[in-house]
């Protein structure tokens, strides 16, 4: 593993077949925010999106969340989550990590039904940006020294 106190700067991803929601996160002040959601086509997103994103927040390591079974086990989206993330490392060169986000969707829906007041209205691909962020201040929270 890289050595995270050098690590300052994040993207993080909620990795699906169909959407694949991005977060932006950093140390200074220890939180993540929502930036947008990418389309994929089974699972492979549009490479030249994420490079652009990489260029345009240069970050220094690259969060992915791993979607695992409730028990723990691992799920067939989470084998291809895992190679997206092995993907991302080949291409970019930045060390990339798994973090288990089991109920990020699920608190992400909850978190915007709540600023929604309850309207159940809203697109799945503004979930997956939020969950992108829950994955990605979950990291920061778990790694923040």
């Amino acid at each position: 593993m890289a050595d995270l106190k050098a690590e300052q700067t994040y993207l993080g991803f909620d990795y699906g077949t169909s959407w694949i929601g991005v977060a932006y996160g950093q140390r200074v002040t220890n939180t993540a925010k929502a930036l947008k959601v990418l389309r994929a086509r089974d699972g492979i997103p549009n490479w030249d999106e994420i490079a652009e994103l990489i260029q345009q927040w240069r970050p220094d390591a690259l969060i992915i969340g791993n979607p695992l079974n409730m028990d723990g086990s691992v799920s067939e989206l989470s084998q291809r989550a895992n190679k997206f993330k092995n993907r991302l490392h080949g291409r970019f060169g930045l060390p990339a990590y798994s973090f288990d986000e089991r109920l990020s969707s699920y608190e992400a829906k909850g978190m915007l039904l709540e600023n929604n007041r309850g309207n159940h209205d809203f697109r799945s691909q503004q979930v997956d940006a939020l969950a992108a962020q829950i994955i990605l201040q979950g990291w920061l929270d778990q790694h923040s020294s």
